[in-house]
């Protein structure tokens, strides 16, 4: 069994595919736009001009794919209850991420020691994702 991640962007996928490709070294592997489904959106589904909106992607974030869409374009996007989880190999790359994450975006725990992880923090990005960036100890 396997278990992906899929984020709704709500109309903001491309821009946030861009933000990680920059921020995190995301790599895109697969993008479909809604005008090259073979089946035509059923009516009323999605707002009038969203041909290039995202239908579905993938993109790859160190050994993790996860996919993205803009869904039905709401503009509202609610990412809650769950946070994404970084594991750096060491403080100077968790520094680097966590600064990319958090701009234009809020952390909700500055990165710090902690007394499971040598380097821990969190922040919620542009897009309303929370993540978690942890350089763990070593076992």
């Amino acid at each position: 069994m396997l278990l992906q991640t899929y984020l709704n962007f709500e109309g903001r996928c491309e821009e946030a595919l861009e933000f990680y490709k920059r921020a995190l070294g995301a790599e895109i592997q697969m993008l479909m736009r809604q005008k090259e489904s073979p089946e035509p959106p059923r009516a009323g589904t999605l707002p009038p001009g969203s041909g290039n909106k995202v239908m579905h992607s993938a993109f790859r974030i160190g050994q993790t794919t996860l996919m993205a869409t803009d869904g039905y374009c709401s503009g509202k996007t609610s990412f809650q209850g769950f946070s994404l989880s970084l594991q750096p190999r060491d403080e100077a790359e968790a520094n680097r991420l966590f600064a990319a994450l958090s701009d234009g975006g809020k952390v909700t725990m500055p990165l710090g020691k902690t007394f499971f992880a040598p380097c821990f923090g969190m922040v919620t990005d542009r897009f309303g994702v929370s993540w978690m960036v942890a350089v763990m100890q070593p076992v």
